[in-house]
């Protein structure tokens, strides 16, 4: 293993164990074994690696929570997939905290680091229609602006189950209590057109 893929499993183990804030780039060097100029040679900055650690990991939870992604997702039913990925999401929060914890560390450095903003950003647009093929077998091609929408839906809905589940575990909603909302807006939104 080359210092590139080193330092990528160096910043993954520091992500988790130090978070996005506290990791420096002499932790990361230190962690992969690696002189501390391979940082910026492979990666451009700390940041640039933290990140690609970061948005890696994120893809690999997102491959696992989605269930259209995986050999076990429910067959029958955008309902089944729907509870199934909230109570993986949930899962993921309690067995993978760490990471996500660094995840929401990420989000807050963006606002000052066009370059952390932008990497961020772009992750997010291609998991759009990817959540909607996976979730609703929409097709981006063929309609990409619902397709956009509904993929916009669930990711904030991702994030805000995410958010309720690291801040208050007791209280948050459960997979069940999600679908139960959902359903119940969606009737709210039948009965207005």
């Amino acid at each position: 293993m080359g210092h590139r893929e080193r330092l990528l499993a160096a910043a993954r183990r520091c992500l988790e164990e130090q978070g996005y804030a506290r990791t420096t780039s002499r932790d990361l060097a230190a962690a992969a074994g690696a002189p501390l100029g391979t940082i910026n040679y492979h990666y451009g900055s700390k940041e640039g690696l933290l990140n690609a650690a970061l948005l890696e990991t994120l893809q690999e939870w997102g491959d696992r929570t989605v269930p259209g992604r995986s050999a076990a997702a429910p067959a029958d039913g955008a309902g089944q997939r729907l509870e199934l990925m909230w109570s993986r999401v949930i899962d993921a929060v309690q067995t993978q905290r760490p990471m996500l914890v660094a995840a929401v560390e990420a989000y807050a450095q963006a606002e000052r680091a066009p370059e952390i903003r932008q990497q961020i950003a772009d992750a997010l647009e291609r998991s759009r229609p990817q959540l909607a093929a996976d979730l609703h077998g929409l097709d981006a091609e063929a309609d990409e602006e619902t397709a956009r929408a509904v993929g916009s839906v669930h990711m904030a809905l991702i994030a805000g189950l995410t958010q309720q589940w690291l801040a208050d575990p007791e209280r948050a909603p459960s997979s069940r209590e999600v679908a139960l909302g959902l359903r119940a807006i969606a009737r709210g939104l039948e009965s207005t057109t």
